[in-house]
């Protein structure tokens, strides 16, 4: 008889694309959610073809998605969703029998903080060469947020527009909200604009988008409850932060990073919005380029070209 899996064993969040060619590493993407998984394929197709892709998926957690449908009787923490992605980490690290400095994190939007938890979680032997930060946000003062200090309700309707263009291959320019105007009002006249951009279908209803953006709200809201009591060390490798050329927050080049940078930190830009970074082929070359080299001089193979 089949035995039936433990069901309180933990969660393997790992996701292989590729393993690693003799003597090459492996990049190891730390993917939050909010978009499918499948996004990151642009990104492994643009690195070089025998550097390892593997992606940590924050998906394959319960209690990452519980906390959002119920953040009443939710008790997750950042420290144990490291210690998941870490464990995963380690065990295809032991696989393989490859060393931390053959590896590369790249974190995207609140991946990016728990890539970072992770260097911190892993032995000086075990880390990796860097950290690559791709539109993410630290969790610093300057960027907490608390249920009684909410994200500002026009920045939220923003980054729900371009959410809903990224889902369809679409941009949703928003119109600006009347002053004083309600959510349903926000809401009705952003269903407009993303029906008229082909972002959302011809005929959806009110209570399709109010529904999608309750559950979009929800999780932004889970990731602030998260960071609130978060206090993370300095870094102890590299940073790279890579803004969107439309970033959630365009007026800081390092997005609070330089605060948490121990061994400093360099400031680039890729084509796209917060999420169309992760789609756009020319954004996957651009960060492709900017990803720690993990090959050694004799593999002199060039990355792929853009479909």
């Amino acid at each position: 008889m089949a035995r039936r899996p433990d069901a309180t064993s933990p969660p393997k969040p790992l996701i292989r694309h590729r393993d690693a060619a003799p003597g090459a590493g492996t990049v190891y993407a730390v993917h939050p959610g909010a978009l499918p998984v499948a996004v990151w394929s642009g990104l492994a197709g643009a690195l070089p073809e025998e550097t390892g892709f593997a992606v940590l998926d924050l998906g394959a957690v319960p209690e990452y998605g519980e906390a959002a449908l119920a953040p009443e009787v939710s008790r997750l923490t950042i420290d144990h969703l490291v210690g998941l992605l870490t464990a995963a980490y380690r065990a295809d690290r032991d696989r393989t029998g490859a060393a931390g400095t053959d590896s590369v994190l790249v974190g995207w939007s609140f991946g990016g903080v728990l890539a970072h938890g992770m260097t911190e979680r892993l032995t000086p032997e075990e880390r990796p060469r860097g950290v690559v930060l791709l539109d993410s946000i630290a969790p610093v003062d300057a960027y907490q947020h608390t249920e009684g200090d909410e994200v500002e309700p026009a920045l939220v309707l923003r980054w729900f527009a371009m959410f809903l263009g990224a889902r369809r291959g679409a941009e949703v320019r928003p119109r600006p909200v009347p002053e004083g105007a309600d959510a349903d009002t926000a809401l009705a006249r952003l269903l407009e604009d993303a029906i008229a951009a082909g972002a959302l279908p011809q005929g959806t209803p009110m209570a399709g988008i109010r529904k999608l953006f309750e559950a979009y709200t929800a999780g932004l809201l889970r990731n602030n409850r998260l960071t609130a009591p978060y206090r993370p060390a300095p870094a102890t490798v590299p940073l790279v932060q890579i803004k969107a050329g439309d970033s959630l927050v365009p007026s800081d080049p390092t997005l609070g990073w330089s605060e948490l940078a121990g061994h400093g930190i360099t400031a680039h830009s890729a084509p796209g919005d917060h999420y169309t970074m992760l789609i756009r082929p020319d954004a996957s070359q651009a960060i492709a380029g900017l990803v720690p080299p993990l090959r050694p001089a004799h593999l002199v193979t060039t990355r792929r070209p853009s479909p």
